[in-house]
């Protein structure tokens, strides 16, 4: 996993966001061992402190588990990852949706828009 981060929102925030992509995109699969906080950290090339809030946060919302001894896992919950992706989905398309309002375009000329894209690029 390649790490770039910006400068508009906390670093933890970015991690959390990039793992949230990993774990939709099978990059991460149900079940999969992370590697040690310590070493992700270095991968990303912040504070172990944060890549750990990351984590954390993760956690909480059932992404990750730990087994004690084991160390961190993807959750094996297979429907909240449907979930997760659904409403990553939703975003981006109300995000996008919102974008071609404010400059003026109608959700029928959004549509032809996409059609007329998605036609070129297959």
């Amino acid at each position: 996993m390649v790490w770039e981060f910006s400068k508009d929102k906390p670093i933890y925030i970015q991690i959390i966001e990039y793992m949230q992509k990993g774990i939709i995109s099978g990059e991460y699969k149900p079940g999969d061992k992370l590697p040690p906080v310590r070493e992700m950290a270095v991968s990303a090339a912040v504070n172990p402190n944060t890549m750990q809030k990351a984590l954390q946060e993760l956690e909480k919302d059932n992404l990750l588990f730990t087994k004690r001894t084991s160390g961190r896992f993807i959750t094996e919950d297979t429907n909240m990852i449907d979930e997760l992706k659904e409403s990553f989905v939703r975003k981006q398309i109300f995000d996008f949706y919102k974008k071609m309002q404010s400059i003026g375009l109608t959700k029928q000329e959004i549509i032809i828009y996409v059609k007329k894209t998605f036609e070129e690029v297959n």
